[in-house]
């Protein structure tokens, strides 16, 4: 306690700084899987083998992108990018790559599982195709997005700590100082620390997910029968349309 006590100002400025690095990545990454996710789906629903493969190719290598080692990585990325290695545009851009790795399978799994019937609806309503994805698809396959960037969010949030081996300053600091110190207090706090964000994004995405999503927060039977009925109904106007 008298460790955290007399480091308070290095504590709060390592958690601040972690906690911007980690937002950008999360945010960036799921507004391009968002569409990598649609234009696989597409490809998905088409006819012809080429495009299915296509689309399958996609998510594999995004998916691929995972398997890259995050240390060396980072270190690669000043030197492609023109970029002091101290700079912390290095890892929002390879937390990002990470998060896409992650994101793309989960959008494009959540635009697959909008019932066919219910598009086609839409379409017999003439919706135009950005309608479409706008006001019957994403709604539809948000909580399943929101589940993909819970997983984001967790794993970006515990990645931002290997910038600290950078120098890049996060609340890896903490787990690096301490190592080198042996202060067992400073390696705790770090962790616990890292731990209490990750939990604290997760809690804000689900807050966010119900504002946005408000047929979401009632029980799970509950929130099925809304989903249903409003899937009916755009079914009953496309049929009278």
């Amino acid at each position: 306690m008298n460790w955290i006590q007399g480091n308070l100002d290095t504590i709060t400025s390592n958690l601040v700084a972690h906690v911007w690095l980690s937002i950008p990545p999360i945010v960036i990454s799921f507004l391009l899987s968002v569409p990598i996710g649609l234009l696989v789906s597409r490809l998905r629903r088409r006819r012809g083998a080429a495009a299915r493969a296509t689309g399958s190719t996609i998510v594999v290598v995004a998916s691929l992108l995972y398997a890259i080692p995050s240390f060396p990585f980072f270190l690669a990325l000043p030197a492609i990018l023109g970029t002091s290695i101290l700079d912390p545009v290095n890892v929002v851009i390879a937390l990002t790559v990470y998060g896409i790795a992650l994101m793309a399978r989960s959008a494009a799994d959540a635009i697959d599982a909008v019932d066919v019937e219910v598009v086609r609806a839409s379409e017999a309503l003439g919706y135009s195709p950005a309608q479409r994805f706008f006001r019957v698809e994403l709604p539809l396959s948000g909580p399943v997005l929101l589940a993909g960037i819970r997983v984001v969010a967790v794993s970006t949030v515990s990645l931002v700590t290997v910038g600290a081996l950078l120098g890049i300053p996060n609340l890896g600091f903490l787990l690096t100082d301490g190592l080198k110190r042996g202060i067992s207090v400073e390696i705790i706090t770090g962790i616990v620390l890292t731990i209490v964000l990750a939990l604290v994004i997760d809690g804000l995405l689900v807050l966010i997910g119900r504002l946005v999503m408000p047929w979401t927060r009632g029980p799970g039977r509950a929130a099925r029968s809304v989903r249903r009925a409003a899937a009916r109904e755009v079914r009953t106007e496309g049929a009278s349309a």
